[in-house]
């Protein structure tokens, strides 16, 4: 697979990431050792595909699937030094590893420091390649987390940051205070879910200015690669129950599809790697099948016709 080099930092990451939401499900407590065989197994396709970004969140499945990953790199001696590895923090849950009901965002400097002692402790690591801010929470305070990320700087256990869910003001409000580069930040985006595109062209008919509005840009100014989940849509294409749009894009994704020998699941990665800000879409399922067909995204080119024509399929209306 091909890399691309994270501005700001020193990564040279693969153009997909693998996310291990899922791997160790269920989401509470418990393990399931027949879902962790299948999400041992979705590490190593994905490891075989050449993916080396691995995005995981301290509350994925209650801290469970950090813990599956630091087993899986256990058993693997030499594979920590031919990938990378990222974790987020800030959201609490009453049944996740970061105690404190009720459900509440906490971007505080104690807590981001934390969190990243207790992720690293799960994963069995010394230090992360890039952390991330899980959602922007409204009561932060900028300054704590430029002291949280100088203390995990200087101390080595952090090598990069960024932000998740991240509007353009919010991300300039940190910038302010942080000394490091932000060097990412993970947002839904998808065929059905293309409101960074979308806004500017709905703008001046009417549309309003969504919350997002301008966040493409600022990021691809600022040198803030944009990592896409739900590329799949968590697999709405292929339910029973879709509507006049749902129907529209999967027709024109079958169609395209057809004429270029993949799946459609290739053809939703390969519709955001062609956009010029160099996404990188988030594969999160364990079925090795998919990630073998997301992956497969990489050696596919679309026009800028076939681009548009599948947006605007999407769209379930013309452009402006």
């Amino acid at each position: 697979m091909n890399t691309q080099k994270i501005a700001g930092s020193q990564i040279n990451a693969s153009r997909i990431i693998y996310g291990c939401m899922t791997s160790a499900l269920p989401w509470g407590p418990e393990r399931d050792a027949e879902k962790e065989k299948q999400g041992l197994a979705a590490f190593e396709q994905a490891v075989e595909c050449g993916i080396n970004l691995f995005d995981h969140a301290d509350i994925y499945c209650s801290g469970k699937g950090e813990i599956l990953f630091g087993e899986f790199l256990k058993a693997n001696p030499g594979l920590r030094e031919k990938i990378y590895v990222q974790t987020k923090c800030g959201i609490r849950l009453p049944n996740s590893p970061v105690q404190g009901a009720p459900h509440r965002l906490d971007n505080s400097g104690k807590h981001i420091l934390s969190s990243v002692d207790a992720s690293l402790k799960r994963l069995g690591l010394d230090y992360l390649d890039i952390l991330l801010l899980h959602r922007p929470d409204a009561l932060v305070e900028p300054e704590e987390v430029a002291a949280a990320f100088n203390k995990l700087y200087a101390s080595g256990k952090v090598q990069a940051f960024g932000v998740s869910n991240h509007t353009a003001g919010q991300i300039a409000l940190l910038r302010r205070f942080v000394e490091q580069p932000l060097v990412a930040n993970q947002v839904r985006i998808n065929l059905m879910h293309s409101h960074m595109f979308d806004e500017p062209q709905n703008y001046d008919q009417g549309g309003g200015a969504g919350g997002f509005l301008g966040t493409l840009e600022y990021c691809r100014l600022h040198d803030i690669t944009l990592q896409a989940y739900s590329p799949l849509m968590h697999g709405r294409l292929s339910q029973n129950d879709l509507n006049e749009r749902e129907s529209a894009c999967l027709k024109a994704l079958q169609t395209m599809s057809a004429e270029k020998g993949v799946s459609t699941d290739t053809l939703l990665m390969a519709w955001l790697l062609r956009h010029p800000a160099k996404i990188q879409p988030i594969v999160g399922s364990c079925n090795i099948g998919r990630i073998v067909a997301c992956c497969r995204a990489d050696e596919v080119e679309l026009t800028r016709e076939e681009w548009y024509s599948l947006w605007v399929a999407a769209r379930g209306t013309k452009l402006p």
